[in-house]
């Protein structure tokens, strides 16, 4: 809380050369590239960082091998030296993983084409992935058992990457990285709306916390408001070449079904991709691309129907998965940039997820339309170079702005772990102590090693089943900037993702690690996570109610039903 305040206290006092507004993965490597390569920026978004469509993605590090069925070979290859880039750059946290897809009878492809087409995709990437292989159905079978071959004729294997942490936490590193390198970030600060005087923009910040309003100035403005893009745009009488139109999707979480590490890959009955996608001891199913009109979606009683029935299909589990295994979900849309000449008229289904900058040179203005977080890199580097065309110094051009830690580092981490036989003091967790913290806090999980070293009492688990020490609460109080208790648990953790909400409020470890975040505000933060886990709970019941009295209008037979509900 005192970063926080101390980096709002900063926007009011000092001038900067670039605002950048919205903290999700677009915002989130624009600031990090810029804070990196010296030019002196400010972040600001109006909820917490990644609390949109980057808290809503499937984890997945893809080069968008869904493009190919439309010839954007360009596109594939730029986002698959991308996913490349990251494997390499970020060995830790991005790592290859195999996908297995399976081919129902009837469908539009044969499954050899797709596996001549996997090989394309291979080359396209720099053969930098293991190599694709063809797989009859009873191939498939044997890799992975509890998919239901009947009616399949075959399928391939091939390799993308993935999270091994959620995509909120891979956001929140950019942020942190970029605060490291002085970037003024601060979360719940919402734009009112910016405005052009004389060789800079002054924009009007509200404090959402407090309510409080002030000014921040800078040189250059980057809109990076992802899905609310236009929206800010219209405040700031800003117009632009491109448009955002909307993709929702929806995901599930629920226990484990399967111990291999693979994702499998299915096309759903209305033909669209389906995933099943491993979370550590949680399974991670969905889908995406259905169109919607607004940004503030929720997912709904026919989504929820929709991914089971689909599941259940193409599965063979003891027991058909029901609403009571759904542990949390993933709701939310994904921005696609189109032209604002062409209203979104193009087939939705080939719109691809690839990033646009539209640069107002006059007003020294940029917005960052559509994007993937396998693409981050890419933007950070491109609104380095639009704000150096725009004329503002960039002092360190040739640094290196993203990436883990020096192997040097590394290596001293791991040998001071082993000496504290770091992870012998947590043999039950899923995955070795000493890497997890590795990937999560880098350089930072030394100091961690040393407050357990003075106290072991900070190796302990806080919350049941979370695997979250007391030291990494500590660690996010300190660097994190947890403003409410939801930042923590949905964000920097993926901790209300694996857990049942009832099972986290019950939690014996709550109040301490309340304690610990919020210090004296400790009451007051646990009180506004339950009264807003219950708000949300009531207003779940009430959606399905309402959409089971709307079902029911024109369906007499469920008069019963409906009169009990």
């Amino acid at each position: 809380m005192q970063l926080r305040k101390h980096n709002i206290d900063r926007h009011q006092q000092e001038d900067f050369d670039v605002l950048v507004i919205g903290g999700g993965i677009n915002g989130a490597a624009s600031a990090a590239a810029l804070a990196g390569k010296g030019v002196k920026v400010a972040l600001i978004d109006r909820g917490d960082f990644a609390s949109s469509t980057s808290m809503h993605s499937s984890n997945l590090v893809w080069g968008g091998i869904k493009y190919m069925e439309s010839h954007d070979f360009p596109l594939v290859r730029k986002l698959c030296k991308s996913r490349n880039h990251l494997i390499k750059h970020f060995p830790s946290t991005v790592q290859e993983i195999r996908f297995l897809t399976t081919i129902a009878s009837g469908f539009r492809y044969h499954p050899r084409y797709l596996w001549a087409g996997s090989w394309l995709y291979w080359f396209i990437g720099n053969g930098f992935t293991r190599i694709p292989h063809y797989l009859s159905s009873a191939d498939i079978k044997g890799r992975e058992p509890i998919i239901d071959i009947a009616g399949s004729v075959g399928g391939f294997e091939y390799s993308d990457a993935y999270l091994h942490d959620n995509d909120a936490r891979f956001v929140f590193n950019f942020v942190r990285s970029a605060m490291d390198r002085g970037c003024a970030a601060a979360n719940y600060v919402e734009s009112l709306g910016a405005k052009r005087e004389g060789q800079r923009w002054i924009t009007q910040a509200r404090d959402v916390m407090t309510g409080t309003t002030y000014e921040i100035r800078a040189k250059v403005v980057v809109n990076a408001a992802g899905p609310y893009v236009d929206q800010h745009n219209a405040l700031s009488g800003e117009r632009t070449e491109h448009q955002h139109v909307y993709s929702k999707g929806i995901h599930l979480i629920v226990p484990q079904l399967t111990e291999h590490q693979r994702v499998l890959a299915f096309f759903a009955d209305d033909g669209r991709l389906f995933f099943v996608i491993p979370m550590g001891r949680r399974t991670c199913i969905g889908t995406t691309d259905t169109r919607v009109d607004s940004p503030e979606v929720q997912v709904t009683d026919d989504d929820i129907r929709f991914v089971l029935d689909n599941i259940n299909k193409r599965l063979t589990l003891e027991t058909p998965l029901t609403r009571d295994d759904i542990i949390s979900t993933r709701c939310g849309v994904r921005p696609l940039a189109v032209k604002a000449s062409s209203g979104g008229d193009r087939d939705f289904q080939q719109l691809s997820r690839k990033h646009v900058i539209d640069t107002d040179t006059a007003t020294h203005h940029l917005s960052i339309f559509g994007g993937k977080l396998t693409d981050c890199l890419n933007v950070g580097d491109e609104i380095v170079a639009a704000v150096k065309e725009l004329g503002v110094e960039v002092p360190y051009g040739d640094y290196v702005w993203y990436g883990e830690p020096h192997r040097a580092v590394r290596e001293e981490f791991f040998h001071q772990a082993r000496l504290l036989g770091l992870d012998d003091l947590a043999p039950h967790h899923h995955e070795a102590l000493s890497t997890r913290l590795w990937r999560r806090y880098g350089a930072q999980a030394l100091d961690m090693l040393e407050e357990i070293r003075e106290d072991p009492r900070q190796a302990d688990v806080l919350i049941e089943g979370t695997e979250y020490l007391r030291c990494e609460i500590r660690q996010a109080q300190r660097r994190e900037m947890i403003t409410r208790l939801e930042d923590f648990l949905r964000r920097r953790s993926k901790i209300s993702l694996v857990v049942k909400a009832e099972e986290i409020r019950n939690a014996p470890g709550l109040r301490e690690a309340c304690e610990i975040l919020f210090g004296d505000q400790a009451d007051a933060k646990l009180a506004e996570y339950l009264d807003s886990a219950q708000a949300q709970s009531v207003e779940e019941m009430l959606s399905a109610d309402a959409q089971v009295a709307d079902s029911q209008v024109n369906n007499p037979a469920h008069s019963e039903t409906l009169k009990w509900r």
